[in-house]
């Protein structure tokens, strides 16, 4: 796939996407945007490709928000189009059906941290900076950040953020649950690539069923959510993998997936 914004790596079971735009942070501009949206859907459809990994090409960032050039001439109307698109590339993050673990260095700001909120797992090098700091530029997020971070920190650690703008340190975004691990810089990929492939060991319709019910799940009453989880595991119990995984575990095997 031709990209000038961004670096496509496959090596199956994994897929690397790398946003490459050094000179400016790896800045989220809309041909960034265009070219990630059509990455996801190439990645989609790709069978042997099971889980997804997000970074930021130099040692300075994973992703440093929206291009400022491209926010600071928008009227309304177009602002209200501008935050649309790029919420619509993130949710199809969230629903791709394979895990996406954000590999974050460096600063993380703005839209960088809205995309690595968006995936599924976050991991941290001990020098990642990540923040909300919109407010400080007259805005609110606009890929999603007033939603996803309560959802993940709580009301009140989330609300401290958005409202001071603050950049926080990879410590703290792990203690109050903003990523899941913080790694040394030299060990976050060879890390992030460990968790990729002991998912990738596991069947990849159960691992699908799994992302969408607990997505799906959030937003429902519990008795609801319940009732989807259920669905989620009698469809399972109808497939090839199913009865593969249940198969190789009764003669001590590993399982072979057919995604069936």
């Amino acid at each position: 796939m031709d990209t000038a914004n961004l670096r496509l790596e496959k090596r199956p079971p994994l897929a690397i996407v790398t946003l490459d735009r050094p000179k400016v942070l790896n800045a989220l501009n809309a041909a960034t945007f265009a070219e990630l949206d059509a990455v996801l859907d190439d990645l989609a459809a790709d069978s042997a490709i099971r889980v997804v990994l997000v970074t930021g090409a130099g040692d300075r960032a994973f992703a440093a928000g929206a291009d400022i050039r491209e926010l600071a001439p928008l009227t309304a109307d177009e602002g209200r189009k501008f935050s649309l698109s790029g919420q619509a590339v993130f949710r199809k993050i969230e629903t791709l059906g394979k895990p996406v673990i954000a590999c974050i260095h460096g600063f993380a700001l703005g839209g960088g941290c809205e995309l690595a909120m968006a995936c599924s797992l976050r991991i941290a090098a001990d020098n990642a900076r990540l923040g909300q700091p919109e407010v400080k530029l007259g805005v609110v997020c606009g890929y999603g950040g007033t939603q996803r971070l309560p959802r993940l920190v709580g009301r009140g650690a989330a609300l401290k953020l958005l409202l001071t703008g603050a950049v926080i340190d990879a410590h703290e975004a792990h203690r109050i649950g903003l990523v899941d691990e913080v790694v040394p810089a030299a060990e976050l990929m060879k890390r992030a690539e460990f968790l990729a492939k002991e998912i990738a060991a596991n069947a990849p319709l159960a691992i699908a069923e799994t992302l969408r019910a607990v997505d799906e799940g959030l937003d429902l009453p519990l008795d609801q959510a319940l009732d989807r989880e259920a669905a989620c595991f009698g469809h399972l119990c109808g497939t090839a993998d199913k009865a593969e995984g249940v198969e190789a575990f009764l003669t001590k095997r590993p399982p072979v997936w057919s995604g069936r």
